[in-house]
């Protein structure tokens, strides 16, 4: 099970709470929601957007009605985490005018409103991303690099973002090679004998975190001489990845950290009989503690039941990390974004209509004009392709003083700065090797 998936659907659970408990949005109305899980796969992900379209029944809806149908829709959805099943949900939403707004879909693809007219997301596209990857290399003056990517959408259209960037800057990539974590074993150890063998020693790495865990597991069974890694923004600020010390001096960028008040006690509220009232909880507090609740009539042949003395705040995974709430902060503010779009339909400045009927379409054009600052302080709106302004911090892998590695913050990349001027750096990066100065390629391309 997926933890940190976990905490972002429980994070929209947690901002419809919030929003439910206010008296100067959407007063007197109560949101409600589904949870429903694509299992990071395609089929289930379009099964799930047509149960959507369809008012939420799992069986098809044959009224001739238009209107009935729009009536049943949902208003709006939230999702998905990955690229690849945003593609297919936005497929079927858009067809149906159901506003869709993913919080960690970063596909330069998506911003093509021809294609996926309905589409919003809170996290900025990777077009921009790549082209802050591109400068960051010119700007400490690599120009011979290895490029590795995930086979699918996010990686495909970032990694070409990023060489179409790179080329510009003038830099030269030495390889450019894909791996997808359901590819044949010798493919990975195809890629990963590339690194081992290869002159550059800058590699920037457009990987989903599945994918990166698979070449860094590979890597680890013959490690190759120190590399300088760039990473994207789905692997570099997960802090799975901080055991893997080859990995030391890592940079690359993320959105920025939050703090989220009252969403760690949310979290932590759970007892075995909150999460039997719940399908996903009941697999959370299972998974979890190896165990399985009382009265479940499914239970795993061999597993033991759980005796009540199971506690939660004694867990260490990442349903619990609220240390940098990055990607959660982007559900919180994806809920706002819906929720006040609803807002400017059916309220005033002090009261609301709850017999006011509207379409998905409505709020559809209510998300293009929403803009605002959250409790928490940072600002929701979107282009006129759906994206919203792109804001990175520079993060870079250094050792603490216990020798454990952890992320810091050491810079920050604004997409609407002066050419050139887009970098301003916070504090010292260490590098590769713990080297305080930035260690030049020594290689030149061969002809």
């Amino acid at each position: 099970m997926d933890f940190r998936e976990v905490r972002f659907a429980r994070a929209m659970e947690f901002t419809i709470n919030e929003i439910n408990n206010r008296t100067d949005l959407l007063p007197g109305i109560t949101l409600g929601y589904q949870i429903h899980d694509s299992c990071s796969t395609v089929p289930m992900a379009i099964k799930v957007a047509f149960q959507l379209a369809n008012g939420l029944e799992p069986v098809f809806n044959y009224t001739n009605s238009c209107s009935k149908s729009a009536d049943a829709a949902v208003t709006a959805v939230i999702g998905d985490s990955a690229s690849t099943q945003s593609i297919s949900i936005a497929r079927v939403l858009g067809l149906f005018g159901i506003p869709q707004v993913s919080h960690y879909a970063t596909c330069a693809c998506l911003s093509d409103k021809h294609q996926y007219p309905a589409f919003f997301r809170t996290i900025p596209s990777d077009q921009h991303q790549a082209a802050a990857l591109a400068r960051m290399v010119k700007h400490f003056g690599w120009t011979w690099i290895g490029a590795v990517r995930s086979d699918t959408d996010y990686g495909n259209y970032g990694m070409a973002s990023f060489l179409k960037a790179a080329q510009a800057e003038g830099i030269c990539v030495e390889y450019s090679e894909a791996y997808y974590r359901t590819q044949p074993r010798n493919k990975l150890e195809r890629v990963a004998n590339v690194i081992r063998r290869s002159t550059a020693r800058v590699i920037v790495a457009f990987m989903a975190s599945g994918d990166m865990r698979l070449l860094l597991e590979e890597l680890s069974r013959q490690p190759p001489p120190p590399l300088q890694w760039i990473g994207s923004e789905t692997w570099i600020t997960d802090p799975d990845f901080l055991r893997y010390n080859m990995c030391a001096g890592a940079i690359g960028f993320g959105v920025p950290r939050s703090v989220i008040p009252g969403l760690r006690e949310f979290l932590l509220d759970i007892t075995p009989a909150k999460a039997l009232q719940s399908p996903l909880l009941t697999e959370f507090w299972e998974s979890s503690f190896n165990c399985y609740l009382k009265g479940r009539t499914d239970n795993k042949e061999g597993a033991r039941e759980c005796d009540g003395s199971e506690d939660i705040h004694t867990l260490q995974n990442p349903y619990l990390d609220t240390s940098q709430l990055r990607i959660t902060n982007m559900v919180y503010k994806a809920t706002y974004a819906i929720a006040h779009a609803i807002h400017r339909l059916i309220c005033n400045d002090t009261q609301c209509n709850k017999n006011i009927k509207f379409s998905p379409w409505q709020i559809f054009d209510q998300l293009k004009k929403v803009n605002f600052t959250t409790r928490n302080g940072f600002q929701v709106s979107f282009d006129s392709n759906g994206d919203p302004p792109a804001v990175y911090e520079l993060i870079n892998w250094q050792y603490k003083k216990d020798g454990a590695l952890d992320f810091i913050t050491v810079g920050q990349y604004d997409s609407f700065r002066p050419r050139g001027q887009e970098f301003r750096m916070s504090r010292n990066i260490s590098w590769v090797g713990g080297q305080k100065e930035v260690q030049y390629n020594k290689y030149s391309k061969k002809y």
